[in-house]
């Protein structure tokens, strides 16, 4: 148990935040999440060991009075589509920088920064990926403080909007799916693995300084990963996968169409795979999880009949 270590986390409403906030507070850490709106965050108030407080991640200030008294800072906070002053720059640099000058003036000794695989402020191939790196660079210039950076792949669990967000993609498809980018390669890694991870690493010194990238156990092309999660659902619906000026085409429409599904820097970002060299990094204890285990015990939720009860049976053997 760690009853007096105090974590505060940015972005600990979203998904992986949801995640990493409930292990810690099941490891016994005193968590404090930062939100705007503390009162919209019941799932997290509810966990023993968590307060949710009001707060502007904008006001460096502030984030420095927040920070006084934290052992531990986690930043979750990103985005992938912009708009307005929710932008790259603003989200991502800025915010790092903020965050990085605030750990200094309240005195934190240890940062936990979520980038992403193949950020890199100089050679990453869309705006995205630039910001990522560029901001990963701003915590990791912190000399007197011990960063950690974690890179990971697409990021899959029962509430992703990954799987889901395709699964509902296939069942409003009038029979067939266009895909944008058939042929780039994932390796989905298990939300649940992320998080361990992480919270391993708030004690481990040989973790200082480094930055991992985390993927799952195997890696797929975007078109073999829709095929599964058709499968999984019992969808017939064909996938058409898109030329790449196709595909540029249909990113520009659907940066118009509310939530942008897809932009043309999401698609630029598809442009290099998010695959690992090597496996899961060996120093976390981690055997990651496959999607083949996971995936179909969310997105069966919901679903009726003998075909899905067949496929529940499955998942619950994988």
């Amino acid at each position: 148990m760690k009853k007096q270590h105090h974590v505060c986390v940015l972005g600990g409403s979203g998904f992986v935040g949801t995640h990493l906030v409930a292990k810690l507070s099941d490891e016994g850490y005193q968590v404090t999440v930062l939100s705007r709106r503390p009162e919209r965050q019941r799932h997290l108030l509810v966990l023993p060991t968590v307060q949710v407080v009001e707060a502007n991640v904008g006001d460096e200030e502030g984030l420095a009075e927040h920070f006084s008294g934290m052992d531990t800072v986690v930043n979750l906070i990103g985005l992938l589509h912009e708009s307005g002053k929710n932008n790259f720059a603003n989200l991502h640099v800025a915010l790092a920088r903020k965050v990085a000058a605030a750990c200094r003036v309240a005195g934190v000794r240890r940062l936990l920064h979520m980038s992403a695989l193949n950020a890199d402020e100089a050679r990453g191939v869309s705006n995205y990926l630039r910001s990522k790196g560029e901001a990963e660079g701003h915590a990791h210039a912190l000399h007197d403080v011990a960063v950690t950076s974690f890179r990971p792949s697409v990021i899959f669990g029962d509430d992703d909007s990954f799987f889901n967000r395709f699964a509902t993609l296939l069942d409003l498809s009038p029979g067939f799916l266009p895909l944008a980018a058939p042929n780039v390669r994932f390796a989905p890694v298990f939300v649940g693995d992320v998080v361990s991870a992480m919270v391993s690493s708030i004690d481990m010194e040989e973790t200082y300084g480094q930055r991992y990238n985390l993927c799952g156990p195997n890696a797929y092309s975007l078109r073999e990963l829709v095929e599964f999660t058709a499968q999984v659902i019992g969808s017939k619906c064909k996938i058409i996968g898109l030329s790449d000026s196709l595909s540029e085409i249909m990113a520009r429409i659907m940066e118009l169409v509310p939530g942008k599904p897809l932009t043309r820097d999401n698609l630029a970002s598809m442009k290099a795979d998010s695959v690992c060299d090597g496996a899961f990094p060996a120093v976390f204890n981690v055997e990651p999880v496959s999607i083949e285990a996971i995936v179909p015990t969310y997105l069966l939720q919901g679903r009726e009949g003998e075909y899905f009860d067949r496929l529940r049976e499955v998942a619950r053997h994988e």
